[in-house]
Parts: structure tokens; sequence; C-alpha cells
């Protein structure tokens, strides 16, 4: 199965989208009961944290914890929004930087401004999108940043995307100094952002049972496997525990220098779809196959170069003492093994 296919469908009874590539499942995204990343709250302003810089946060589902909290007074209402799901046992993590974001439009309430994405080069391109944006901004002191997916988009496809969320951002924003914590918005659940963010071109499936006809439930019911296999039998084990994320590279029966290298390179092309699609974030720990450290540069290339398409925000640390490779993810999805 060749092309990419988008798959709308549910499991377990939560919305489901799947993103599948030649009929590789490349990103997966799954409801729960648990708030939406983008969710936003009216919160009520609880306790500082001394030495940290933070205040927890009184909110409809529970505590919040923000950082940055200059000026801010226990009792005070606050707008927030959640950027990602909580570990067990912590607060939910949320911003006071509010982003309103659809398939080409975020408008962004505290950075005013026009701004249109990097990677749009063609300059009449850019020239027709900036009259677009300040048409639609003229009576707005709110910024708005205009997506890649405007490039070959329709004109008024991207102004009415930019005038919905200019509206919803009033409308939130008018109730900032309401009484006591409400959520305002549910934030965006899976079909919605697979077709906010997933903007190549695709077939788009929605029939009831499109995962199993389309392979998608058998390749999730693969990824209870801690063992991601590469080429060569060659693999690695990608095991969370409660600390951190442990991935292991194996080279198989091959024990050379060259198989090293070779297994390390795939491993950091495959790694960010397995930890996508296995929803991991958090402190990942790489204990590689050997290899000689004039390798290492070729290594970190092929790494950077593989998050760089990634769509989940992450930071290469870099090396530990004991020769391990260190990253840090941003926690904005649920691990698979509490959603299914």
């Amino acid at each position: 199965m060749k092309g990419r296919t988008i798959a709308l469908d549910h499991v377990n009874g939560f919305e489901a989208a799947a993103l599948m590539i030649d009929g590789r499942l490349s990103d997966l995204l799954i409801d729960s009961e648990h708030p939406r990343p983008g969710a936003i709250y009216r919160a009520i302003a609880d306790r500082p944290v001394k030495g940290q810089g933070g205040m927890f946060l009184r909110t409809p589902d529970g505590s919040a914890f923000l950082r940055q909290i200059k000026g801010l007074a226990p009792g005070q209402p606050i707008l927030v929004q959640v950027t990602g799901y909580a570990e067990p046992g912590k607060a939910l993590p949320v911003t006071a930087k509010l982003l309103f974001k659809s398939r080409y439009a975020i408008i962004t309430p505290s950075a005013p401004g026009l701004n249109i994405s990097r990677s749009i080069k063609d300059e009449a391109v850019r020239d027709s999108l900036l009259e677009i944006a300040h048409g639609e901004m003229v009576d707005s002191d709110m910024g708005l940043i205009l997506r890649s997916s405007c490039e070959g988009a329709e004109a008024d496809e991207i102004a009415e995307d930019i005038r919905a969320m200019l509206d919803l951002a009033a409308a939130v924003l008018a109730d900032a100094t309401g009484e006591g914590a409400e959520k305002l918005t549910e934030g965006d659940g899976p079909h919605v952002l697979a077709w906010r963010d997933w903007t190549e071109a695709a077939e788009v499936v929605t029939a009831e049972g499109c995962f199993a006809e389309h392979g998608v439930l058998d390749q999730v019911e693969a990824l209870s496997d801690p063992q991601a296999p590469l080429t060569g039998g060659a693999s690695y084990f990608i095991e969370p525990t409660r600390a951190l994320v442990a991935v292991d590279v194996n080279t198989g029966g091959d024990a050379s220098l060259a198989a090293g290298l070779k297994a390390n390179l795939a491993t950091a092309r495959d790694l960010p779809r397995q930890l996508r699609l296995r929803g991991l974030g958090g402190q990942i720990t790489l204990d590689l196959a050997p290899m000689p450290k004039k390798d290492r540069r070729q290594f970190e290339t092929a790494l950077r170069a593989a998050f760089r398409q990634d769509s989940v925000e992450t930071t290469l640390v870099g090396w530990t003492p004991l020769g391990h490779f260190e990253l840090q993810r941003k926690r904005d999805r649920l691990p698979l093994a509490e959603v299914l």
C-alpha cells in the first residue's frame, strides 16, 4: 500500500487517528480521559513553591503547576493552557502563554506581530500571505503566525482560519476574570489534530473499523513488544522506567565495530517514530552498540536530522561519561500502555 493514508477510527471507545506512509504506521493519536494538551483553564493561584519559581493552581481537573509567576498572588485568577500530560502523581503542566492553533493560523495574544513560517521561501507567496494577514488582523492587537501549510492553500480558507482563531481567542480572553476555576476550551481531539497537523496530501478513510482494515491494529499490537527490529538481525529495546526511558541497541550476531555503527545509525533514524507511537517522553538514555569515538559525530548528525522531522519537541543533551547519549523529550502524549 503506497502513499499516505490518514485513518480516523476509535480504540476502546476513544477517538483515534493514524498516519500510514507506504503501509507503515508513522504516527498515532489516541484520546483519553485526561485533560488534553491545548485545553485552556481559568485557574486560581493556590500556593507558591519556594525555590522553584512556580505556583500550584486550582483547576476543575485538579492541581496544575505554573512556572515563572512574577506578580501572581494566591487567590488570583489566571488563564493557562495545558502543555502536556502530567507524570503519575504530579500536577498538570501549564503555561500562561496561550496559543490558539489551527491548520493554517496560530493566534498569539501575548506576542504581537505578524509572522510567516520560515519554511515558506517563495517571496511572492510570502507577500500574498502578509496581505491576507494584514487584512484579517487590522483591528486586533494580538499576534499571528501563518503555518507552513498555508503554502498552496486557498486564500479564503486561510482567512477563515484566522477569523475562527481570533474569535476563539477573544471569547477566551473575555472570560479571564470570571469567578472560580473553569475549563474554557477542551483542546483538540485526535481527529481535529490529524486535520490540523497532518497537512500533506493523503487519502483519508473514516469508515468504522478502518484501523483493522488498513493494518493499524496489528502494528499497534506490535508496539507492546519492547524490542524494535532493525535490518540485518540488529534491534533495539525501548523500556520505560519511573525515572527515564532506557534504549539499548544490539547488533545481533555481528560483534564488529562496523556492525555497531550501522545499528546505531539505523536506531537514530527509527527512534523518533518509535517514541511517537509509544507515547514516550521525559529523560531518554541511549545505551548504544560499541563504536569508535570518531564515529560519534556521524551518529549525532543522523540523530539530529531524524528529530528535526519529528513533531514532538526533543532536546539532544549529549554524551555521558559512561558513553551513553541522553535526550530530553516533551511529554505531550500519554504512554501507549496507558491508553490501550
